[in-house]
């Protein structure tokens, strides 16, 4: 094989990766630290086993990412980027209100 294919195999395998660290989620927001800038939000349980995310665990939220108009017990849609074992939440979305 060539370089250049090893490269590309190696490059395909690197972003594969990297969208496996991240994962789509949705839940109820328990606990804020503003200060901190971390959050719990319990997901809902389903018939999977294995959530990603404990329904205690704290969570940074990435610091661009505002906490202003999150309050405890809004339904959200976020993002979790899973990184070396840490646990980031790279996007957090209010869910509109039924």
């Amino acid at each position: 094989m060539t370089s250049a294919k090893l490269a590309l195999i190696g490059i395909a395998a690197l972003a594969s990766g990297a969208a496996l660290a991240q994962q789509n989620l949705g839940g109820t927001v328990t606990m804020i630290d503003r200060p901190d800038h971390n959050i719990v939000i319990q997901q809902p349980q389903s018939g999977t086993v294995g959530s990603s995310v404990s329904p205690t665990e704290w969570l940074k939220v990435q610091s661009d990412l505002s906490l202003d108009n999150v309050h405890v017990g809004d339904k959200v849609n976020f993002t979790v980027n899973n990184s070396g074992g840490a646990k980031t939440v790279t996007k957090l979305e209010k869910q509109p209100v039924q």
